[in-house]
């Protein structure tokens, strides 16, 4: 039987998987950012995140230093001797990259066609009766009849281990202006997200409260400016702006981010409010409160789930945002924000380092995850507000 109280609907196992799900695909992508993030370039490029834990397997080149070349009486390729380079991959590798190390070989070969021709400690023929052969541990010995004027090429397939640092987020961290880029993006936000607070609350309370012609017109206005893609009005903005002096300043971006917010910040607070309980303004009114005296003694107070709800939205907006930060501010470097640094300063032509992105993404929402674990309790009391009376 259905629809006794206190009897759960079959429904209620949908909603919950359902929840779930959405709660699994929001979190995959989010873990897998925060583990490349501790991965180096190669690392990345060479495997996915979720195998980041495990050794995976690299082909690599080198080359054998033709100066160490040794002449020998005979061997086991020639009776009549010959010439050979020895030594170890590890030393080859840390010439050339600073990387130290024990390597372990899994293939080996001699041309970029075939890189993983042999096994270790298999002997390679080569053409002109040469010969190479790499052992597991690394150690190598190249033999040519004849001498050897140029370094030969190994190609060889090694395991690389697991490895996750801190360097992704030291080159950010450190990285000369990141203090000021820190300290302008609070510079804009901070007063981004008060300004149009401030101006939706006495817009929403004479929207929802007092009874003025055209009420129902501005209100309409209002929902049509939620579509308007913010695009549409940035050359038109920024040419007003410099028409009347404050184009590419903080005061013009501020009063930009205020244009931008105010239709999402008009309309949540109004319904909000126009679901308060009537009876406690009127009494107030009754009582011979004003107004002003009503919205800040009893809407403010009774509306604050509202305006944290849209604080929360408007400060990760303006806080992530980089289009509207790179029209409305100055090109210099001592006016960036942290997304510009990290786009222009940081990035520059290495798009595809997708360690330093993962960091810089960590990096940045550390201060915006802060405001919304503050405040998320408010969240969803604001976002229902006059869903219900």
């Amino acid at each position: 039987m259905t629809g006794i109280a206190g009897q759960k609907s079959a429904l209620s196992w949908v909603v919950n998987i359902t929840v779930l799900a959405l709660v699994v695909l929001w979190l995959i992508p989010t873990i897998g950012l925060l583990v490349s993030s501790f991965r180096d370039r190669d690392a990345i490029s060479a495997s996915a995140w979720w195998t980041a834990p495990l050794s995976v397997e690299q082909n690599f080149r080198v080359r054998a230093p033709a100066a160490e070349t040794r002449a020998i009486d005979g061997g086991f390729e020639t009776a009549i001797g010959g010439y050979e380079i020895t030594g170890n991959i590890a030393d080859l590798i840390a010439a050339e990259t600073g990387q130290t190390g024990p390597v372990t070989i899994t293939a080996f070969g001699a041309t970029a066609r075939a890189p993983v021709a042999a096994q270790p400690g298999e002997v390679l023929p080569l053409s002109r009766d040469r010969t190479l052969s790499i052992t597991a541990d690394g150690d190598y010995r190249f033999f040519a009849p004849a001498e050897i004027t140029r370094d030969p090429s190994l190609y060889f397939a090694m395991e690389i281990p697991p490895s996750f640092d801190l360097d992704n987020y030291r080159e950010i961290l450190r990285s000369d202006g990141m203090d000021i880029a820190f300290i302008n993006t609070l510079t804009v936000t901070i007063p981004a997200t008060v300004i149009p607070i401030l101006i939706a609350a006495f817009a929403a309370y004479a929207l929802a409260w007092m009874d003025f012609r055209g009420r129902g017109v501005l209100i309409a206005v209002v929902v049509g400016l939620l579509v308007v893609p913010l695009q549409l009005a940035l050359v038109p903005m920024l040419s007003f702006h410099n028409t009347i002096g404050i184009g590419q300043s903080f005061l013009g971006i501020w009063l930009a981010h205020t244009g931008f917010g105010l239709p999402l910040a008009i309309y949540l607070l109004r319904n909000y409010m126009v679901g308060l309980p009537r009876d406690i303004i009127e009494s107030a009114r009754v009582d011979g409160a004003t107004d002003f005296q009503v919205f800040t003694k009893i809407i403010l107070p009774l509306s604050f789930p509202a305006l944290a709800s849209f604080a929360i939205f408007q400060f990760l907006w303006v806080w992530n945002d980089l289009l509207v930060a790179k029209v409305f501010l100055p090109a210099s470097s001592e006016s960036w924000v942290m997304t510009v640094k990290i786009a222009d300063d940081l990035l520059g032509s290495r798009g595809g380092d997708w360690g330093i992105l993962a960091a810089a993404a960590f990096t940045s929402i550390a201060v915006p995850l802060l405001v919304f674990f503050t405040l998320q309790r408010y969240l969803v009391r604001g976002l229902l507000a006059g869903s219900v009376k």
